[in-house]
């Protein structure tokens, strides 16, 4: 698993959030991906100040990117003994709001190809009354290369995230004070 220390994107999200900068914008997905992993410093003080707990730390978590409001995109590290881009991918909003989106990065890779941003994943209502996803081929050759073995469309991908962590939530909720 990734290390504390280690805060370099692997190589399939380097690549795919090298495309979606490219896309800020451009296709109504709200989000804006980091270059690298947030600092264990800097995701145990947003960790903190998200839930209102000061006892707790950001270990659990790699943040990749936020969405206009704030709200971020991270890996949970909740797998143990698992490797980073075997962990879920969530979503804690500015507002409150928690989602798993994806099973894993293979899984968020199609996700994004599919044109789905987190936070569009996470939330059960659309960003704006005429927002439809648009494919982008480019994350799509980027998913393909990385995990053609985990190809399904968004709406899956969510069901099976929600259908696999379905206490996120709760878990997260009864750290908050």
């Amino acid at each position: 698993m990734t290390t504390n220390g280690d805060r370099q994107f692997p190589a399939a999200l380097a690549a795919a959030m090298a495309v979606r900068l490219e896309c800020i914008g451009e296709d109504g997905v709200d989000f804006e991906p980091y270059e690298s992993f947030l600092s264990a410093e800097e995701t145990t003080e947003w960790f903190r100040a998200w839930t209102g707990n000061g006892e707790l730390n950001g270990d659990s978590f790699r943040v990749f990117g936020q969405d206009g409001t704030g709200g971020y995109a991270a890996f949970w590290l909740v797998r143990p003994g698992r490797e980073l881009v075997e962990q879920p991918v969530v979503f804690l909003g500015s507002e409150g709001e928690t989602g798993v989106v994806a099973c894993d990065l293979g899984a968020l890779l199609w996700l994004l190809a599919d044109g789905f941003g987190p936070w569009e994943a996470a939330t059960s209502y659309e960003p704006e009354p005429d927002w439809a996803p648009q494919a982008n081929g480019d994350l799509a050759a980027i998913a393909e290369q990385f995990a053609p073995d985990r190809r399904a469309s968004a709406t899956a991908i969510i069901a099976q995230a929600t259908q696999e962590f379905p206490n996120f939530d709760d878990t997260i909720m009864k750290l908050c004070r």
